[in-house]
């Protein structure tokens, strides 16, 4: 294996560094809320890490409320009231007030309830919808579906080519906040005030966002919002989604998943359906409990944190992280696609090089987490609330020697 490129006082100087940094860090007792080892984690963009609290709170879950209580806890343990409940505990970490976020689904589902509904909302003409060209696969699939559904049309765009593509016919425009290749941040007040300059409504994909930056959704008055929660906000494998319904826009929203746990009456068992108010209409069936209390519980990990300082760290970590790169690898040897600008990056980033997949499983072996995107990018999470500058530092110095191999 060739030698490292950064010298030995730079190594060392970049290490003073981050301790420097990290005995500074406010956010820094926030990581004894969490299960962690030796293994630098940057993965938390795919998968958070797990609140040290989250274990002891399912054993009660699942020994008392479901196995002493039973049927009781849809009640005495709060089971029936969990997805608003939890949604309102959501709304503060993404800019909403309460009463309109409600949790439940995947973020999936929650995307064709609002393309469809936005769609219905839209309005006499409205026959068009734009869809991110960027998008995660997934989102494009049910933008598809549900375009066919409406008998609207389908047209991707970049979100740079958004202002102008929007016209008469365009009925709802679903984006992406951050990208999930790049880490790119896109800008989500002024897409919105040009969508509905248009007279349509936006739709945003939060799953890269939310719980590491401001999003702002009360004050740039977006019109429905969806995101996951086993991200940034460290809700669990498969945790359920939520979605956000502008309280303006609740009594037209039409869901075109209605269920019996939307409806007004729930247990009167009506062969017509009626609505719930207000966000509750965003419900469908029977929640899924086990990950819906787990959530919950990782949820309190953010007591007494501001998304405004983790935003603050998330873009010192970056800084950092590409400043160490630069020393520590050798020119040219990867590419960064991740925007140089803060309000163009995201909490992530990502690295282009040839031989990435094999690269991510070297740094995986040595205890580096990353992750690996079809065909060469390199991907790095940053998660503000366990992420240290010594394990940047320290992710970086090995990525530069794996690099050299």
């Amino acid at each position: 294996m060739s030698e490292p490129t950064a010298s030995a006082p730079k190594a060392a100087e970049l290490a003073a560094l981050a301790r420097t940094l990290d005995a500074a860090d406010d956010l820094a007792p926030v990581r004894e809320r969490f299960a962690l080892d030796d293994v630098v984690y940057l993965d938390g963009n795919s998968l958070g890490a797990l609140p040290a609290h989250v274990p002891d709170r399912m054993a009660d879950v699942v020994r008392r409320q479901w196995g002493e209580l039973r049927i009781r806890s849809w009640a005495e343990s709060g089971w029936w009231t969990a997805p608003e409940r939890i949604g309102d505990r959501i709304a503060p970490l993404v800019g909403a007030a309460p009463g309109q976020i409600v949790a439940g689904d995947s973020t999936s589902v929650n995307v064709f309830k609002a393309l469809v509904a936005a769609t219905r909302m839209a309005g006499e003409g409205r026959t068009e919808i734009l869809v991110d060209a960027t998008t995660f696969p997934t989102d494009g699939y049910i933008a598809e579906s549900a375009a066919r559904l409406t008998g609207c049309t389908l047209r991707a765009v970049t979100p740079q080519e958004v202002p102008s593509a929007l016209g008469d016919r365009t009925a709802v425009v679903l984006l992406n906040h951050v990208d999930y290749r790049t880490g790119r941040l896109h800008d989500l007040p002024s897409l919105t005030a040009a969508i509905h300059a248009s007279g349509a409504l936006a739709v945003w994909d939060l799953c890269h966002s939310a719980g590491a930056l401001p999003v702002g959704l009360d004050e740039h008055g977006v019109d429905l919002a969806v995101g996951c929660t086993y991200k940034y906000l460290n809700g669990g494998p498969g945790s359920p989604a939520y979605l956000y319904v502008r309280s303006e826009l609740q009594p037209r929203f039409d869901s075109p998943l209605p269920g019996w746990n939307s409806h007004q009456d729930p247990f009167g068992m009506s062969p017509s359906y009626a609505p719930a108010p207000g966000a509750l209409r965003g419900r469908v069936g029977t929640p899924d409990i086990l990950s819906m209390l787990a959530l919950e519980a990782a949820l309190e990990v953010w007591d007494g944190v501001s998304v405004a300082a983790v935003r603050a760290k998330s873009l010192a970590l970056t800084d950092f992280f590409l400043r160490c790169v630069s020393e520590y690898s050798g020119p040219g040897r990867v590419q960064c696609l991740t925007p140089d600008s803060h309000a163009e990056r995201g909490s992530q980033v990502a690295l282009r090089c040839a031989d990435a997949g094999e690269v991510m499983k070297r740094l995986i072996a040595r205890g580096v987490v990353g992750d690996f995107r079809h065909p060469d990018v390199l991907r790095f999470g940053f998660t503000p609330l366990y992420t240290g500058f010594g394990d940047t530092e320290r992710a970086a110095r090995i990525l530069g020697e794996e690099l050299a191999r």
